[in-house]
C-alpha cells in the first residue's frame, strides 16, 4: 500500500510540474509575441523604402577624360551650339540647333560622322553647303582631322556663311571631350577659345567593307 501511495504522489507531482511548465511557456509566448510582431513590422517598412541611386547624386564625369575620346569611333553628331571665346553665340543652320542665337529655319544642320566601316578612321558630314570627307585621328585624348575634301557648290544664307569657318575649326582643335551621360555630347575647344557642341544623333552605320580590319589606335 505504501508503494502505491508513493507512486500516486509522484504522478501527481509530475503532472503539476508539467502543467506549471506549460503555463510558463504560454506566458513567455504571450510576452514575446508583441516584440516579434513589432520587429517584423519594422523589417517590412525598411524593405519597402526605395534605395537611393548613387549615380543621381554623383558629379558628372570629366568629359575631357582621355579615355572618353576613344569612344568616338562609329558615332554621329550634329552641331547644336557654337560659343565664341567672348561668350557670344554664332547663328547656326538647322532647326535643331540650340542657344541664344536662333537657328536659321529651313537650312540643313552641320553634321559630323566618324566611321571605321572601311577599316580606317574616316570622317564625313555636311558643312552647311557641301558634303565633306577625310581622315580623323584619336590620340592622347584628342580628336583631330587630316586634310578634308568636299564638293564645291556655292551657297548663300546661314549654311554658306558658316561652312568655311566650320571646316577651318576642325583643323584647329585644342581639346576634345565626350559627355556620355544623356544627353550625349561631343565638345570641341578651338585654339582661339571658341567652343563647339555637338549632340549625338541616330544614324545608320554602313556595313564594314569585305575583308576590312578594325581601325588601329592612333591611326
Amino acid at each position: 500500500m505504501l508503494k502505491r501511495s508513493s507512486h500516486r504522489l509522484a504522478g501527481r507531482s509530475t503532472a503539476r510540474q508539467t502543467r506549471a511548465s506549460r503555463a510558463s511557456l504560454m506566458s513567455l509566448v504571450s510576452r514575446t509575441a508583441p516584440l516579434a510582431a513589432a520587429t517584423a513590422a519594422a523589417l517590412l517598412l525598411a524593405a519597402c523604402k526605395l534605395p537611393v541611386h548613387q549615380d543621381t547624386s554623383a558629379p558628372p564625369p570629366d568629359p575631357f577624360n582621355p579615355a572618353a575620346t576613344q569612344l568616338l569611333d562609329n558615332s554621329h553628331w550634329q552641331l547644336v551650339e557654337w560659343k565664341n571665346a567672348d561668350g557670344s553665340l554664332r547663328s547656326l543652320p538647322g532647326a535643331a540647333a540650340t542657344g541664344a542665337a536662333a537657328a536659321a529655319p529651313g537650312a540643313r544642320p552641320v553634321t559630323l560622322d566618324l566611321s571605321t566601316a572601311t577599316g580606317q578612321r574616316r570622317a564625313s558630314g555636311f558643312s552647311g553647303c557641301n558634303r565633306y570627307t577625310g581622315a580623323y585621328v584619336l590620340k592622347n585624348g584628342l580628336l583631330s582631322f587630316g586634310q578634308l575634301a568636299g564638293t564645291r557648290m556655292a551657297c548663300i544664307g546661314a549654311g554658306g556663311e558658316i561652312e568655311s569657318a566650320y571646316l577651318d575649326a576642325l583643323s584647329h582643335i585644342a581639346r576634345s571631350g565626350v559627355q556620355m551621360r544623356d544627353p550625349q555630347a561631343l565638345l570641341l575647344v578651338l585654339e582661339n577659345g571658341d567652343r563647339l557642341t555637338f549632340a549625338s544623333t541616330v544614324a545608320a552605320a554602313a556595313p564594314p567593307a569585305s575583308g576590312a580590319q578594325p581601325a588601329k589606335q592612333g591611326e
